[in-house]
């Protein structure tokens, strides 16, 4: 068996590992079990790997209703693809009910085949912590989270969303005025025509001097696989095939009350291909990207207060991952035509990484990494590996996205997918990243499948435009929000979340929250962790504010808040550099 098998299985025998049904197995069946985790039904998965197109990967998300009446059972439903050309593929899963500081107390597992159709997966969960034997309904009234661990090809899926069970408690929280926001946002009123200058509400004497802007920075359009008619699209379009382009997408985004949305377009089919088109005209690739910039250009120019971004989704999933570059100029890519010409204006090897990096830092260009997994962006032979090139020019981290295929056009997609704990490894790693949320829209309803946004804090009074917005990015002003209407601001000594500093002595964190109308704080969570260290974070706090003094070395803090109807806020981390000398603790005075 080869080194890889051995691990699949080392990690069933420890359960870190999803097994399927018979957890008796002895451990050479759990081995074997593990070798068959890269193998298709239809031949091995590493293959046709090397040249497998985007979106014919593993995914898996999950969906249960976050309240239920005390020991009240309720439906857990699991969502499963392999859309790889109808090839078959085994993919195994385990579920654990968690505590809220991990510590597990149930868990289901099973195993699947699939193949050119995606598979749902329902259990009936009774509601309790510990089973049906369990003490009185009430003794479960607990906030708990239910991870999914699942395996397909080699790619590894872990996700957890949170639960209440019983009467779980509401968490009261300080008063807070929140910020400016669009009109729309403040007060759920119809978003104004696409052509109207944008409206905002009047703040607090006392809130904050800032302005929240919630959009989408991940979408495609017919520059790439996506623009799909709602009445038709199943999944991502034939490259360039669809009708609808930037411009519509930035009309609809604009008339469903979006700030601004990005049409980040796959950098490798420009050629109009999924693989590589051995007759492109890499003139016409690049005058399409050029095209697109001119496009979001002219949308701003004629629609005031919405701001429309034109970029591209730079990588491959296999033996990759995607990532966002907000403001190239120029097409980025590895490609040929038959005669041995670049589609693309700048060449960038494909799935190297801390290249990419190096480029985009000498340009000033910004990035983001997509719906990130455990073994994507390499840098080094390691996976999620540090740079200081990437730590500079990468600035988010996308920690939550609604299903990119998704038809809904009410915000009523269930199909989601949790990133965070990926993007906890990428700050462990040493990387300097805020939270987004988006949709990765490739139909034709362009931040409207879902609630969620990502939101940019700019100085009240600052435009907002492609300075301001890259203003934010770099300084990492940003939070990720399930819920359109909501804000969550956490500060460190009165250091705004984004913001690195040099501290002494005690550290106080507060967390600051608004709900919509009649939404209201159910768990918060500040979360701790050492960058550059590669381990795990923790739970620090539970409460809105809490003083510490954390230990001499380099730290960094962010708060996760879950509304009383399971959806999610992130903020921007704060990293701390604490200081241990008297003449430190001075200097800084």
């Amino acid at each position: 068996m080869d080194t890889n098998a051995r691990r699949k299985a080392a990690a069933i025998l420890t359960g870190s590992a999803p097994t399927c049904s018979g957890a008796r197995a002895t451990a050479a069946a759990l081995a074997a079990l593990a070798a068959l985790a890269s193998i298709t039904c239809a031949g091995t998965a590493q293959g046709h790997q090397a040249d497998q197109p985007d979106h014919r990967e593993f995914d898996a998300a999950l969906d249960v209703p976050y309240r239920a009446s005390a020991g009240a059972p309720r439906t857990i439903t699991m969502h499963l693809s392999y859309p790889d050309q109808g090839r078959r593929h085994r993919a195994w899963w385990r579920l654990t009910l968690q505590t809220s500081n991990g510590a597990p107390l149930r868990s289901w597992h099973g195993s699947a085949t699939l193949g050119a159709q995606p598979r749902t997966i329902t259990l009936r969960w009774d509601g309790r912590p510990a089973g049906a034997a369990a003490g009185p309904a009430n003794a479960s009234d607990a906030h708990y989270r239910l991870r999914l661990h699942a395996v397909a090809g080699g790619t590894v899926i872990d996700q957890a969303w949170p639960v209440a069970a019983g009467n779980a408690p509401i968490l009261p929280l300080p008063p807070f005025h929140p910020m400016r926001a669009h009109a729309e946002h403040a007060t759920g009123a119809a978003a104004p025509p696409p052509a109207s200058p944008a409206t905002v509400a009047a703040p607090a004497a006392d809130a904050p001097p800032y302005t929240v802007y919630y959009g989408n920075l991940h979408s495609q359009t017919n520059h790439s696989d996506g623009g799909g008619d709602l009445a038709h699209c199943t999944g991502a379009q034939d490259p360039q095939s669809a009708a609808l382009g930037p411009a519509d997408a930035y009309a609809y985004a604009q008339a469903h009350g979006l700030d601004f949305l990005m049409t980040s377009e796959h950098n490798h089919m420009y050629d109009g291909s999924d693989g590589t088109n051995a007759n492109a005209d890499p003139q016409q690739a690049t005058a399409l990207y050029r095209r697109g910039l001119q496009e979001a250009s002219d949308y701003n120019g004629s629609h005031p207060g919405f701001l429309a971004i034109y970029g591209q989704e730079w990588g491959v999933i296999a033996n990759g991952g995607h990532l966002n570059i907000f403001n190239s100029p120029e097409l980025l890519g590895w490609e040929r035509n038959g005669s041995g010409q670049l589609l693309a204006d700048t060449e960038t090897a494909r799935s190297d990484y801390a290249a990419l990096y190096s480029l985009m830092r000498s340009h000033g260009w910004l990035g983001q990494f997509n719906h990130p997994a455990p073994g994507q962006f390499k840098a080094g032979g390691v996976p999620l590996g540090y740079t200081p090139d990437g730590d500079e020019v990468m600035v988010l981290c996308e920690v939550m996205n609604s299903s990119a295929f998704s038809r809904s056009t009410d915000e009523s997609e269930s199909h989601r997918s949790n990133y965070e704990a990926v993007c906890d490894q990428l700050l462990e790693a040493g990387y300097h990243l805020a939270f987004s949320s988006d949709q990765d829209n490739h139909c034709a309803n362009w931040g409207a499948s879902y609630s969620n946004r990502s939101a940019i804090l700019l100085p009240n009074d600052t435009a907002l435009d492609s300075a301001g917005l890259l203003a934010a990015l770099r300084a990492r002003r940003v939070f990720a929000t399930m819920d359109k209407q909501a804000q969550i601001l956490f500060t460190a000594n009165g250091h705004l979340m984004g913001e690195r500093f040099a501290n002494c002595g005690p550290l106080a964190l507060s967390v600051r929250y608004a709900g919509g109308p009649g939404r209201s704080a159910a768990e918060l969570a500040i979360i701790e962790g050492v960058p550059g260290r590669n381990g795990t974070v923790s739970e620090l706090a539970h409460t809105a504010d809490t003083t510490i003094t954390p230990a001499p070395g380099e730290h960094f803090y962010y708060a996760r808040l879950t509304q009383d109807d399971g959806k999610l806020l992130w903020s921007a981390p704060v990293w701390v550099s604490q200081q241990a000398a008297q003449l430190s603790c001075a200097a800084l005075k």
